[in-house]
This record gives structure tokens, C-alpha cells and sequence, in this order.
């Protein structure tokens, strides 16, 4: 396995806490492209496909969309995947095929209720990304998907909802909710080390703070996967992964401030309205 010594040693620490990160995904990218072994560099193209996937979910709404430069693929790229899905009804290998599928069924899945595009592909991408030939990385990957299934067991079970209409995927996680709907933990407790951890995230009243909490487990998840060896490809995926939760954050902090600013200038202005969210449909 590569050694990543010099780029790793070079690059600044980052801390949940931090207000933003000091290298942002696309320098992290450039840098890495000067360094980084061939195997190497097919591991973390699963990891960049999902800024792919939002692009591709981006300009199937709207064509002129501007894309994330964080994915792997280009403009053109995009157009082709998504024309030639439409115009053949096998998939193109130059792509993941489940992009092919999305990009071809949307048009027929956009208006059914229920179906939530980013959702959908999300929970795709996470699958194929689990297949990808490094354990540690396939175990975040199955963590997130697992992570997302428990939250939405909770929310159904809360809502006396049928859990199996809800949590999706398959694997043992999944099995074992629907075989305990009733318990307090669905019989993951003895399984899964973080579920006591994350059931208490769930019962934090506060969205942002629930959002925090889940991103606090999984950022030491990945840092205790990679403490021993800090300096190799697994260590280098984990940086970025956590770089990319300080940058998510940083960029709601701006768009939650500026949505704060507007309504205070609308309420001094007596120009204030009802949330859009409590307007009836």
C-alpha cells in the first residue's frame, strides 16, 4: 500500500470545531493528482461519484444547471450520459450503470409520490460505492447506508408507519430492524458498537444539533479507523471525507445567515412573512 507521508505531513489538521477547513476539496484534489498512485486513484473515484450523482440529479432538473467541479466527470461527460441513456436501453459502460438507470427512469419516477429524487440516487450510489475494493472504505460506506436506515426506522416507528415501506436496501442491518421493529434499539445494540450513541443523536430535539451529533460519530468513526496508520490511502480518504464535513458546514452557516439577514431587513422593513414551510398547500 502506497505511502503518503510528504502529502499528508504537509496538509493542516482538521477539528470538528473548525469554522471552515484550510484546504477545500478541490485543492485537496489537485494536490492529491501530483502523488497519488493509479490503484489509488480508482479508490477515490467512488468517493468524488457522489458529487457526480448530485451534478447528474442537478441537470436532469434543470440543463443549465452549474455543476460541482468536486465530481470526476465533465459538462460534456454528463450530456452524453445522459442522452445516450435516454436514446438506448442498455446502460453505456463508460459509466456506473446505475447512473444509466437513474438517468433513464426519471422522467417516469419524477412525479410519483413518495419518490424523492437525491434520495433515490443517493441510496444507489452508497450500494455501488460499498463494492469498492478497499474494506475500510466499504465499511463507510455501509455505515452511512446503515446510519440513514436506523434514522428512518426511528421516524417510521414514531410515526406508526410500516417500517418495511421505509428502510431500504438490503444487508443485516436492514434484516434485523424488520425482524425487531418493537425493540428500543431493533436488536442492533449487541451489534453495532455506535447505536446507543445514535439513538441519542435521534432524540436531540434540535435539527442542527441532531446534524452535528451524527456528523461528530461519524467523523470519530473515521478517525479511529485510521489512527494507526496515518499516512496511507485509507488516512488520505478519510481527510477528505472530513474536510468535506467542515465544508458542508461552513456553507450552511452562510446560507443560514443570509436567510437570518433577509428577515430581519424583511421584518424592519414590516415586510414580514409567514415561514413557507407553515403556508397551506
Amino acid at each position: 500500500m502506497a505511502n503518503y507521508y510528504c502529502l499528508m505531513a504537509g496538509l493542516p489538521d482538521v477539528k470538528l470545531s473548525d469554522a471552515k477547513p484550510q484546504r477545500s476539496i478541490l485543492q485537496l484534489k489537485e494536490e492529491m493528482a501530483e502523488v497519488i498512485e493509479p490503484q489509488d486513484e480508482k479508490l477515490l473515484y467512488y468517493y468524488f461519484l457522489r458529487f457526480d450523482c448530485e451534478n447528474l440529479v442537478r441537470l436532469l432538473e434543470d440543463p443549465n444547471a452549474e455543476i460541482d467541479p468536486r465530481g470526476n466527470l465533465c459538462q460534456e461527460q454528463y450530456e452524453d450520459l445522459i442522452r445516450s441513456a435516454r436514446e438506448i436501453n442498455f446502460n453505456v459502460h463508460r459509466y456506473p450503470a446505475f447512473m444509466s438507470i437513474f438517468a433513464r427512469e426519471y422522467t417516469y419516477n419524477i412525479g410519483k409520490e413518495g419518490w424523492f429524487a437525491r434520495d433515490a440516487i443517493m441510496l444507489a450510489y452508497y450500494e455501488y460505492a460499498r463494492e469498492v475494493p478497499n474494506k475500510m472504505m466499504a465499511d463507510w460506506y455501509q455505515l452511512n447506508i446503515d446510519i440513514l436506515n436506523i434514522l428512518t426506522a426511528l421516524i417510521a416507528r414514531k410515526q406508526g408507519w410500516q417500517l418495511s415501506n421505509y428502510v431500504q436496501g438490503g444487508g443485516e442491518v436492514v434484516e434485523t430492524i424488520l425482524d425487531n421493529p418493537n425493540q428500543h434499539d431493533f436488536g442492533l445494540g449487541s451489534e453495532l458498537e455506535y447505536v446507543k450513541e445514535l439513538m441519542n443523536c435521534a432524540d436531540t430535539e434540535d435539527p442542527v444539533e441532531k446534524e452535528r451529533l451524527i456528523d461528530a460519530l461519524r467523523w470519530n468513526w473515521l478517525e479511529e479507523k485510521t489512527f494507526l496508520d496515518p499516512f496511507d490511502i485509507n488516512a488520505l480518504f478519510s481527510y477528505l471525507a472530513r474536510t468535506e464535513m467542515l465544508e458542508r458546514w461552513a456553507l450552511l452557516d452562510v446560507e443560514q445567515g443570509r436567510a437570518r439577514f433577509t428577515e430581519i431587513i424583511g421584518n424592519l422593513r414590516g415586510e414580514a412573512k409567514v415561514p413557507e414551510e407553515f403556508v397551506r398547500k
